[in-house]
């Protein structure tokens, strides 16, 4: 099956997938998805309505003190370097960029704690430019259904599937993959009894990859 066949039936699973970080604004999707790195968004989501009534934009967000940030964000993983990140990427909004979040890789990843899937999922949701961020549920959907390698980096998966999937379908596919993994081919629990691809699976020998890397680590 296709990367293109591929989405088209998953969309029959999610028609509507989209992003489910809340946010009214470029710079507060920009934020939100700099404090979902290594935690849900339905985490982030309980605390963004607060932090952003506070501090709507980056030039509140960029006077702001480090300890009333991290007030608001103290529930999620990572609190600290990430209310840090926040003020910073603040201030060089300000600075740099007149307040305006910029779209381009080069400057969303000069600002402080912005890697490359934040710039995809920013590029992809706040701008439309065909961009196609690698979270966790990507990049696992991706492998159990053969369009990568088990061993493949995040930038070796992404630029698999931009090869294998039409660049006009990357900005739903991202979310498409996204509800997949999150809802039906979960990490533990996955629903492979009602899942349309289990004729080409390739879970097993992620499983199996995953072991013997976790023995070989033991072992060192």
């Amino acid at each position: 099956m296709s990367g293109e066949e591929i989405v088209y039936e998953i969309e029959k699973i999610f028609p509507n997938a989209q992003c489910e970080l809340y946010h009214e604004s470029t710079f507060q999707l920009l934020i939100a998805v700099v404090l979902s790195a290594q935690t849900t968004d339905a985490s982030v989501n309980k605390v963004t309505p607060a932090l952003f009534t506070r501090y709507p934009d980056p030039f509140s967000l960029a006077k702001a003190d480090l300890e009333d940030v991290e007030g608001y964000i103290r529930t999620i993983g990572l609190y600290h370097s990430k209310a840090k990140n926040i003020i910073a990427l603040s201030k060089d909004l300000v600075e740099k960029f007149d307040g305006v979040v910029p779209s381009t890789y080069k400057e969303l990843q000069s600002l402080a704690g912005v890697g490359r899937k934040t710039a995809n999922v920013v590029r992809s949701v706040a701008f439309d430019i065909p961009s196609f961020a690698v979270d966790t549920h990507v990049d696992r959907v991706s492998k159990r259904l053969g369009l990568a390698k088990v061993d493949d980096s995040v930038e070796k998966v992404e630029e698999k599937l931009k090869r294998k999937i039409p660049r006009a379908l990357w900005n739903q596919a991202h979310h498409d993959f996204i509800f997949f993994g999150r809802y039906f081919c979960t990490a533990r629990h996955p629903k492979c009894q009602e899942c349309p691809f289990t004729s080409f699976c390739q879970n097993e020998k992620l499983e199996r990859y995953k072991a013997l890397k976790k023995k070989k680590k033991e072992m060192e």
